[in-house]
């Protein structure tokens, strides 16, 4: 290469930089609000990753084998949009002068299903770290499952950028260590080492040596110590990329709103516009127009053309790889486009086990675990475990080995725990496409999993979530472990769909319901102890419908008990106790809210009698919300305060969910 035309690139890539620097600068002053300096000190790393070493085509964000992109560092949002722009992606200089405005395509933090070419939702901090863990996963698993030698329709890496923000916190902790474990040497993590945080400098309560913790994970580490010098980044990323037994860190020394004469390197400018007058003083000690707004030099645009010039023959060269894959193997070739798309494969529900009274008693955990290999056996993307109680959830796929290093192809995945990176981790295994994942764990550790639930809500993905041990009926173990808010506080986050079984039946009906389901997340609800398997003929369509007449009286009900999950079983034996004292009662068991609410008004009417308003509802758990259902005439059977360490049975007795005491408070509301 002559010096000259060395220089000329040099020179382009510093305006390229630049211009995307200016962009971040300028949308997040016209928006008075956003985080300019991260963007502006990320440029030149981004800019190599984007243009000189990522698998993408702007004109198809869905291809199949793209490299994936995680920005986990969330607020750097417009970062991701000035890249997203330039290279030739479905966003235009409008939506990027519309940052953060009422019906933008350039929100705050980036959203999935919102605006093209982004991967995830990100925003709270280290949820991008594990789904990137978990779209690495992802890949590894298809590719085991479906490449042959010389065949590989499966190829490719997953780039992320975090900041010290995602690294203070655990559930990047938590997933690099299972990512380490399993040797993702796919993955690669850009570490945004600019030691600023809001507050101040992280030297107030950062000061630990990441690599040396990401070296104990099993990673390997490179350095760049200039976050400037692009030829140091892209051969770290090339250093990365050959290392294929172990994910990578890069950490990269940059400085925050880089070139900014007052606010580099300062946490005034991490969360807060940089001021009109500083951005015209940046933009000239960038070498830029000072007061041209928004501006993209030709020579920029014409430069970037290229993403798309070089995504659109990568994706050509993919395609003609898979039409020889689908001549040498056509049986598989269905099999990775029904996996891909989502197609629920012909007959996958013909397994599920019909559970008769005949049966015994049965927890609904256990049902759920005869259901899920049922399933899975016909279900080949369904994939997941437990952090660490595949044991008590019953999550275990007998037809299938442990998902590790060097056996990707397995199903079962051993999360070890770590609830909050396994919520993560399934949300990036779905996100990638061709999985169908789930976790379980616990009820009341519901917490510890509930900022990754709410995000995959917010991106309506359908991940399932198994949470067994779903009352005070724990018992020995405590109030620590005997969820009491738990229930309450997922019904009230939009979007998921919430569904507590009251026998193996219905247990059954609500897994068809979880993998039919497209538009959000599911989590049922399964009991630790056993319960007798309800007779009834309404129990498949009941359960599609959130709530059913379980057993009625003739004639019109005194009262209408409706319950949930094991208490179920305590209402209907209070109806017959309430028979003998003359008092007609009406069962209906309420397994989910949210599909009941999805029904018509007629049918509403139709299970709860609105001229029956003498209402009394029973479930182990707080009695918030339950007075939609109850109305001001009727009332509550619930519990307001911790549980406590005993046999389950008494626990239960002691918090009066017992018949005797639904039809002492049956009297007492009919009596009014």
């Amino acid at each position: 290469m002559t010096e000259g035309l060395a220089e000329t690139l040099r020179n382009i890539d510093d305006l390229c930089i630049n211009t995307i620097r200016a962009l971040s600068m300028d949308a997040v002053q016209k928006a008075n609000s956003g985080h300019p300096g991260a963007p502006m000190g990320l440029a030149p790393a981004a800019y190599v990753l984007w243009t000189r070493v990522m698998k993408h085509n702007p004109e198809n964000p869905g291809w199949l084998d793209r490299d994936r992109f995680v920005l986990s560092a969330g607020h750097a949002s417009m970062l991701l949009y000035s890249l997203l722009h330039l290279s030739g992606y479905a966003v235009t200089l409008d939506d990027i002068k519309n940052f953060r405005q009422w019906n933008s395509k350039t929100p705050g933090h980036p959203e999935f299903g919102h605006t093209p070419g982004v991967e995830t939702t990100t925003g709270p901090l280290g949820q991008g770290f594990a789904n990137a863990v978990g779209m690495a996963m992802a890949e590894r698993h298809l590719a085991a499952r479906f490449n042959s030698p010389g065949h590989e329709i499966v190829d490719h890496y997953t780039y992320m950028i975090c900041g010290d923000g995602d690294m203070m916190e655990g559930i990047s902790s938590e997933a690099a260590s299972l990512a380490g474990h399993l040797g993702l040497g796919k993955l690669i993590c850009i570490y945004d080492d600019n030691d600023i945080s809001i507050e101040g400098s992280t030297e107030i309560t950062f000061t630990e040596d990441v690599a040396l913790r990401f070296k104990a994970y099993h990673w390997h580490i490179l350095n760049v110590d200039d976050g400037n010098d692009i030829d140091a980044v892209y051969n770290a990323i090339q250093a990365a990329k050959a290392q294929t037994g172990r994910p990578s860190l890069i950490v990269l020394r940059t400085h925050i709103a880089y070139g900014s004469p007052n606010k580099q390197d300062t946490a005034d400018a991490h969360g807060a516009p940089l001021g009109d007058e500083e951005v015209r003083l940046t933009k000239k000690s960038l070498g830029l127009p000072e007061d041209a707004l928004f501006n993209i030099p030709d020579a920029v645009r014409h430069h970037f053309t290229q993403c798309v010039e070089i995504g659109r023959k990568a994706e050509a060269v993919w395609q003609e790889k898979f039409q020889d894959y689908n001549k040498k193997y056509p049986d598989m070739a269905i099999k990775w486009v029904d996996a891909m798309s989502g197609f629920l494969t012909t007959g996958w529900d013909e397994d599920i086990p019909e559970f008769s009274v005949s049966d015994g008693p049965i927890a609904t955990r256990a049902a759920s675990g005869k259901v899920l290999n049922a399933i899975a056996s016909k279900l080949p993307t369904l994939i997941g475990g437990s952090a660490d109680l595949a044991p008590s959830n019953k999550t275990f796929l007998n037809t299938s080995h442990e998902f590790q290093k060097d056996a990707y192809d397995g199903r079962n995945i051993r999360f070890g725990v770590r609830e909050h990176a396994m919520g993560g981790i399934m949300s990036g295994m779905f996100l990638h496409h061709g999985l169908r994942p789930y976790g379980g764990t616990f009820l009341v550790f519901a917490d510890y999993l509930r900022p990754a639930l709410r995000v995959a809500a917010i991106m309506k993905i359908p991940v399932i979530y198994i949470f067994t041990h779903d009352s005070i009926a724990v018992g020995e173990d405590g109030p620590t472990h005997q969820p009491v808010e738990h229930l309450a506080s997922l019904r009230a986050i939009p979007g998921i769909t919430v569904i507590r079984p009251a026998d193996a039946s219905e247990t059954a009906q609500a897994w068809r319901q979880a993998i039919k389901t497209t538009t959000g997340p599911v989590a049922l609800i399964l009991s630790r102890q056993k319960l007798p398997v309800l007779k009834s003929n309404a129990i498949e369509d009941g359960l599609t419908k959130g709530a059913y007449v379980l057993a009625d009286c003739d004639g019109k009900p005194d009262i209408i008990l409706i319950g949930t999950g094991s208490e179920v079983h305590i209402i209907l034996e209070a109806k017959a106790r309430l028979l003998e004292k003359g008092v007609a009662a009406r069962v209906v068991s309420m397994p989910s809210w949210e599909l009941f609410e999805k029904t018509s008004q007629k049918y509403k009417d139709r299970v709860l009698l609105p001229d029956v308003q003498t209402r009394l509802a029973v479930e182990a758990g707080s009695p918030m919300g339950w007075c939609r259902y109850v109305g001001t005439s009727g009332a509550v059977i619930g519990i307001n305060s911790f549980g406590a360490s005993a046999p389950g049975g008494i626990v239960m007795e002691k918090y009066g969910f017992t018949p005797d005491h639904v039809v002492e408070k049956a009297m007492e509301l009919v009596k009014k």
